[in-house]
């Protein structure tokens, strides 16, 4: 596997494992909103879906800062 290839397996790996806590805490966002009375260990409904609004913005900014530091094109451009 040549270094390039790597590059864009570990970026598009760290972007996956972004995807899937983004998708994570929007269904737990969900469950909240439709049953908040279910969770019983979350007395606080508003501050358990603010943690997963949290965990969102964490997580859409990161692959935000992946696609606009360490994309392909950008790597081009470095070593142009």
């Amino acid at each position: 596997m040549s270094c390039r290839s790597l590059r864009k397996e570990i970026i598009s790996s760290l972007i996956a494992v972004s995807e899937g806590m983004i998708q994570k805490a929007r269904l737990n966002v969900e469950v909240y909103l439709h049953n908040p009375v279910g969770i019983g260990e979350h007395p606080d409904v508003l501050a358990a879906v603010q943690d997963q609004l949290d965990i969102i913005a964490h997580e859409e900014e990161r692959i935000q800062v992946l696609n606009k530091h360490f994309s392909e094109h950008k790597h081009e451009e470095w070593t142009a």
